[in-house]
């Protein structure tokens, strides 16, 4: 008789932090290292702009401050949750996309655009309780590596 234990696999979650800044290239970079051609293009923007708030808004742009990132690809999905040392906001309750009839913010207003893109490319978007940490995921077909 043969006996297979199957235990489920944990993900594996890398960790990378950095002290609050705009230059966001190199860690971009290394955040969409195994994502797919045909992905990479949106979810830098959507990882730029997450990046951007928890260092600009949560962090103030302190580089006394870090943004620590964990990140981790389960089969087809791939996850991040990237943390900021602010005070935090209050974030939005939900985790899918709103409905916007309009979601473009008025004129000179920059307020919600960036949440409208982070719910436009990820297919979950949260945060904890406080609003200094927030989790993304984004799924993916495995044919398409």
């Amino acid at each position: 008789m043969v006996t297979f234990l199957f235990r489920p696999i944990k993900p594996r979650w890398l960790n990378l932090s950095f002290p609050s800044t705009l230059y966001l290239c190199p860690i971009l970079d290394l955040l969409l290292q195994e994502i797919p051609e045909d992905l990479s293009a949106e979810l830098r923007l959507g990882l730029q702009e997450a990046l951007v708030n928890a260092a600009k808004h949560g962090n103030q742009l302190d580089p006394k401050k870090f943004v620590s990132v964990r990140y981790t690809r389960q089969q087809d999905r791939h996850e991040w949750i990237i943390a900021d040392q602010g005070l935090g906001f209050v974030p939005p309750k939900i985790c899918h996309p709103p409905v916007v009839e309009n979601p473009l913010p008025e004129e000179g207003c920059d307020c919600g655009r960036g949440l409208y893109i982070l719910f436009q490319i990820f297919d979950r978007v949260c945060w904890n309780p406080s609003g200094t940490e927030l989790s993304l995921s984004k799924s993916f077909n495995c044919s398409q590596k």
